[in-house]
């Protein structure tokens, strides 16, 4: 079930935040979240999901703006799966949900500027649900050793699977 996150969560989604933090292969933050902080972080964010399994949180996405002002209605996004859940697809019904909330905000399209070229799993989800890739930003993420690897940029009108507007 994917729903809106609530208060009772954040323990979990800052556990599976910090997972991907970690592992530094996805996310740009290279600072795990303290649990004040990430209640913090996840209410400031325009929308939370969490997909929950038997009563357990197995994965989470932000939602926020990607600008301002005349780029407003374009949206940005984080997704996180926990490592045990991986391969469930997981990632394709937040990504879903995300569309929908996305325009439920009023945003027209989302955006997601740096996905991880080696990534292939999520490019290829994007890619089955309609985004389109942007081209390559050549070394424009850092590894956790140090040496930098391509982004590939994505983006999406927003609206249900089949581009309707919600």
């Amino acid at each position: 079930m994917i729903r809106a996150y609530e208060e009772r969560d954040v323990k979990d989604m800052t556990d599976i935040w910090n997972e991907v933090v970690s592992e530094g292969n996805a996310f740009p933050q290279e600072d795990e979240l303290n649990y004040g902080e990430a209640s913090s972080f996840f209410a400031s964010q325009t929308y939370c999901g969490v997909c929950e399994i038997s009563g357990a949180v197995k994965g989470l996405y932000i939602l926020h703006p990607n600008n301002v002002g005349r780029c407003g209605h374009i949206g940005n996004a984080s997704f996180a799966v926990s490592r045990q859940s991986r391969g469930l697809h997981i990632g394709a019904g937040l990504v879903k949900d995300c569309l929908l909330q996305a325009g439920r905000a009023g945003f027209k399209i989302l955006q997601f500027n740096a996905v991880v070229e080696d990534n292939i799993r999520a490019r290829h989800l994007y890619e089955r649900l309609g985004f389109k890739s942007l081209g390559v930003i050549e070394k424009g993420f850092r590894m956790p050793d140090g040496t930098y690897t391509n982004i590939c940029p994505y983006y999406r009108e927003t609206g249900d699977i089949d581009g309707n507007d919600q």
